[in-house]
């Protein structure tokens, strides 16, 4: 006896779309005040003269920002079960493995960002596999992310996993 999938037909068609698309400004005030929330205190996002002394032309946005800027915040009661709004992985629906974890992430940053910059985030489903580990069967679902800028250059981009158990 075979087991069914746990990645439903219309899911798995959805390899290849674009699963969000959002756009943000971002604003010095809520980069300094997430920065200092996660400890995060590097001169280059606060000290105009220190950031110019290292070749920027202003203060610049801390990188691991980029998606805070463009996402906007969540209701705690509009929050899925498993914590997240759905709005940046394309709302996909695992009925026979609800729970959910981050797989992880890797991001290259190609440019900076300004305050006032307008940021475009672009996120596609790069693949969705069954697969089985030592606990059993799992999906695993990754996406592919750029970030561009007003100017249409790629300020980012970046692999994310995520993995669905039953």
């Amino acid at each position: 006896m075979t087991e069914l999938s746990l990645i439903p037909d219309e899911v798995a068609a959805r390899v290849g779309t674009e699963a969000a698309r959002a756009t943000g400004e971002v604003n010095r005030r809520d980069w300094q005040r997430w920065a200092v929330a996660v400890g995060d205190e590097n001169p280059l996002w606060f000290d105009a003269e220190h950031a110019r002394a290292h070749g920027y032309d202003d203060v610049i946005c801390p990188p691991l920002y980029l998606q805070y800027a463009v996402l906007g915040v969540t209701p705690m009661s509009a929050l899925r079960a498993d914590g997240s709004s759905g709005a940046a992985s394309g709302n996909l629906q695992f009925p026979d493995a609800p729970k959910r974890m981050a797989g992880g992430e890797s991001t290259t940053f190609h440019l900076p960002a300004y305050h006032r910059d307008e940021l475009t985030m672009v996120r596609v489903i790069d693949s969705i596999v069954e697969k089985h580990g030592r606990s059993g069967r799992f999906v695993l679902v990754t996406w592919r992310t750029t970030y561009t800028n007003q100017r249409d250059e790629l300020v980012a981009e970046a692999t994310t996993s995520m993995i669905a158990r039953p």
